[in-house]
């Protein structure tokens, strides 16, 4: 399944992309993340975060993209730049471009479907940022090259224990480190956008 993974055909099928939109007004929380893309060569890497282990913390350790909750009065896109500043050092207003946006999604933490839906937005770096300085919440900040996770390389499964049984659950290997849940479905909304036939791995 050839697909041209460097930035400017990103940027163009995202172009072209009518995210879906959930109806706000009758959710009583929002977050917002950002999908930060570099060129690397004939690839494109994605920036990951793993989340610090954190008790009371659903997502405790997780791989996902930096952000988190919109703040009253404050744009959801605005909250995307300003959590991935304080979660990574990275200035998406100085040093990255707003180039899409994929469908809403609805947080799900343990199984179980909360009352909040997720933004999530994605930048193409203009500029190489300087080195990142992680606050207390992320552990480390990673980068991910695309294409091993749209042609399935890298798929693999977590096992992960859930109302007391043990489940699987489809992810991505990155460097060690399984991407899934939230950011693994959201790294498939990205995929199916350039590549309109595309599925994930039957696992």
């Amino acid at each position: 399944m050839p697909v041209d993974l460097r930035l400017p055909a990103i940027r163009d099928a995202l172009a072209g992309h009518e995210h879906e939109r959930a109806e706000l007004e009758h959710v009583d929380r929002r977050a917002a993340v950002a999908a930060v893309l570099c060129g690397r060569d004939e690839d494109t890497e994605v920036l990951l975060i793993r989340r610090a282990e954190r008790r009371g913390d659903p997502w405790s350790g997780h791989m996902a993209f930096p952000g988190g909750h919109v703040e009253p009065g404050e744009r959801m896109v605005d909250a995307a730049r300003r959590e991935t500043r304080e979660e990574t050092g990275l200035d998406l207003r100085r040093h990255g471009k707003l180039i899409g946006r994929l469908d809403h999604a609805r947080a799900v933490a343990r199984g179980r479907s909360l009352d909040m839906i997720i933004a999530p937005y994605v930048f193409e770096l203009a500029s190489l940022p300087p080195a990142f300085s992680p606050n207390h919440e992320v552990a480390e900040v990673i980068w991910a090259p695309l294409a091993p996770m749209l042609t399935g390389a890298s798929h693999t499964s977590l096992e992960y224990e859930l109302d007391g049984e043990r489940r699987q659950f489809p992810g991505y290997d990155v460097e060690g480190r399984v991407v899934w849940g939230l950011t693994y479905r959201m790294l498939g909304t990205l995929f199916s956008v350039l590549h309109p036939d595309w599925e994930p791995v039957d696992w």
